[in-house]
């Protein structure tokens, strides 16, 4: 179940609770009845580093990919 956290804009008490996808958003503050506003937080995924591209997990190779035809006249 994923974590929600949210701020009465009354009196800007925070707190997170735990909902399901199919729950209703929480509306009205328990305390002292405001409006309830979700709050976004940074993604849990953090990807650092140069980047990541196929060539990122690949080890070095020693084949070459361009192939040089020797002629014999």
């Amino acid at each position: 179940m994923p974590t929600y956290a949210y701020r009465c804009t009354n009196c800007a008490d925070e707190f997170e609770i735990h909902q399901s996808f199919s729950e209703d958003s929480l509306k009205i503050c328990e305390g002292c009845g405001g409006r309830l506003r979700k709050l976004f937080q940074p993604s849990a995924v953090m990807f650092k580093g140069s980047g990541f591209y196929r060539t990122d997990s690949r080890g070095t190779t020693s084949s070459s990919t361009s192939s040089s035809k020797k002629t014999s006249r």
